[in-house]
């Protein structure tokens, strides 16, 4: 479903991601783990073709992004670290807006959006006659997932989902992508919470300095390194290994 074949992209002198191979079945929930400044935004960025790679190619369902880029988009549906959305509209207004984009008639649209509505639980007062500014960010989220779920994709791109989500929402949402994934559709969740990735993941990828680690189940890496964790496999493969010591070093020195 996802194919990333050599994937390089440069700005000037420094290499954001490099040479990065990987393959993502259907019905599958990959973590896309690493460090800041690691390449993970870049990459989702290049499949989406946000970003026009200096190298390689990425295929959704066997479409290439550069060359066949509406084709392809049609079949993926990508929430952005941002949550950017345009402030002066309503909620329902961008989202009617998002689902005529994909060729959504109004009449089909607004009963999804309606679903989303009482999924989220969020208020249609709200929706309807409030502008996307005046906003909280884990309501911004909401929309924002939404949009990218209104087409049904068969490919899903997450980049940090859950920020601004609260508890109850995010655990919602967690079974919601489980639930895509088990109706065959492929999940790539970009994230730093390494505990939700190893809850909600069936496979995992780690990357740094834009190459690829490690791929596989949690449970199969963390028997190959000999660590106890996915948190532990993260930090030894990344080299951010010390970290807690550093920390409680540094809490008594600014506490003496």
């Amino acid at each position: 479903m996802i194919s990333i074949q050599g994937l390089t992209k440069r700005f000037g002198a420094q290499t954001a991601v490099d040479h990065l191979t990987l393959e993502v079945p259907p019905g599958m929930i990959v973590g896309l783990l690493g460090p800041n400044g690691a390449g993970k935004t870049t990459t989702l960025k290049m499949v989406t073709g946000m970003l026009q790679p200096d190298a390689g190619a990425a295929l959704i369902c066997g479409v290439n992004v550069v060359t066949h880029p509406m084709e392809a988009k049609r079949l993926l549906g990508f929430v952005p670290d941002s949550g950017a959305v345009y402030e002066s509209l309503t909620g329902l207004e961008f989202l009617l807006m998002i689902g005529a984009l994909y060729g959504i008639h109004e009449d089909e649209a607004r009963p999804r959006i309606r679903q989303f509505l009482d999924f989220f639980e969020l208020d249609e007062q709200t929706l309807t006659s409030k502008l996307l500014g005046a906003y909280s960010k884990g309501m911004r989220r909401k929309v924002v997932i939404t949009a990218a779920l209104l087409h049904n994709p068969k490919v899903v791109l997450l980049d940090e989902p859950l920020d601004g989500l609260d508890a109850n929402a995010a655990v919602g949402f967690k079974a919601l992508l489980e639930t895509l994934a088990r109706e065959g559709k492929t999940i790539v969740y970009s994230s730093h919470v390494l505990d939700v990735v190893e809850r909600v993941c069936n496979r995992v990828a780690i990357i740094a300095e834009g190459k690829l680690l490690v791929e596989g189940t949690p449970q199969e890496l963390q028997r190959q390194h000999g660590a106890d964790t996915l948190e532990q496999l993260f930090t030894r493969l990344t080299g951010l290994s010390g970290h807690e010591a550093r920390a409680e070093s540094f809490a008594k020195n600014m506490l003496s």
